[in-house]
């Protein structure tokens, strides 16, 4: 295959079974309040202690980045859960401001990585074979346009649904497109033996949450699943299962540059149409929503009975 190798029964069994635990951890914990508290607040502060010094050696748990995305991951889902059940942070500005906060964060992050990884070429980090290269660059150049193209967080609202869903309208699907192009390339430049379940896997199970179960939480279900997935990476190390763990990049450069591409190409088009409806509205994406006329935006809302 181009991108990724490696693909066995097992393997795409094991992939198909983990999306679905993704989703369906999501759900609970997002349905249940004190599920939520006890995956995403109990479990942490236990593993911290008792588990993940033990466990965090091997696979993408050797490095600081994982320690640093398991965390930050936690800190956007308890932010966000005071959020949703604490009714006077829900007018309080720095509050609506939290969640852009944390996403522009964790893109940091990511594209402080992604440099990284560029005089690293032929290193072997944690078990993750380096290959730095052009697509570094245009790719981190991607994500900062990733964070410029954040609108409407002074929106977020809460849904008037029995889950109680943080509501952010504005972050429509183009965004997200955007963002999951700029993610997986991340995730392919560098930590591409295990891009296609850090990376893949974790995209197609937020994203499905969002445009198949509930609409206009995506950054929850963002925040949720990472969280889950890189609590799970701090406790197991899936690098020693690799017949169920099988599927790994090609570590060929040209899918890193296509990808790269790709998403530089899509967050300039975010960026473009962004300015122009910015031109026509004359709204300002740091005060308000500015989306609010497309369809998409008002399907956000009506899904949570906003």
């Amino acid at each position: 295959m181009f991108f990724f190798t490696g693909y066995t029964f097992t393997s795409v069994l094991v992939f198909l079974g983990l999306t679905a635990a993704l989703i369906g951890l999501n759900e609970v914990t997002r349905r249940f309040k004190w599920a939520g508290i006890g995956m995403y607040v109990i479990i942490p502060v236990i593993a911290t202690f008792f588990i993940w010094p033990k466990t965090a050696g091997g696979n993408v748990g050797g490095t600081w980045f994982a320690w640093v995305k398991t965390y930050s991951a936690l800190a956007g889902v308890i932010g966000f859960m005071l959020l949703r059940y604490i009714p006077k942070l829900q007018k309080n500005k720095f509050m609506l401001t939290y969640p852009a906060l944390i996403l522009a964060v964790n893109i940091l992050e990511a594209v402080y990585a992604d440099l990284e990884c560029l005089p690293k070429t032929g290193q072997i980090e944690a078990g993750l074979q380096m290959i730095g290269g052009p697509w570094n660059v245009i790719n981190a150049i991607a994500g900062i346009l990733n964070i410029i193209t954040i609108t409407g967080w002074l929106g977020i609202q809460i849904g008037k649904t029995k889950s109680q869903d943080m509501v952010w309208a504005d972050q429509l699907w183009f965004w997200i497109i955007a963002y999951d192009l700029w993610n997986l390339s991340y995730c392919y430049n560098c930590i591409s033996n295990r891009s296609f379940y850090a990376g893949f896997l974790l995209l197609v199970s937020c994203t499905a949450a969002e445009f198949l179960i509930r609409r206009g939480a995506w950054l929850q279900h963002r925040a949720q699943t990472l969280a889950l997935w890189a609590m799970f990476s701090l406790t197991v190390d899936y690098s020693a299962a690799e017949e169920y763990f099988a599927i790994t990049s090609t570590q060929s450069e040209l899918p890193k540059l296509l990808l790269s591409v790709a998403a530089l190409a899509f967050n300039i088009g975010v960026l473009v149409y962004e300015a122009r409806i910015i031109r026509q509205t004359k709204r300002n994406p740091l005060k308000e929503a500015i989306y609010t006329e497309l369809g998409a935006y008002k399907k956000n809302l009506e899904a949570n009975g906003l």
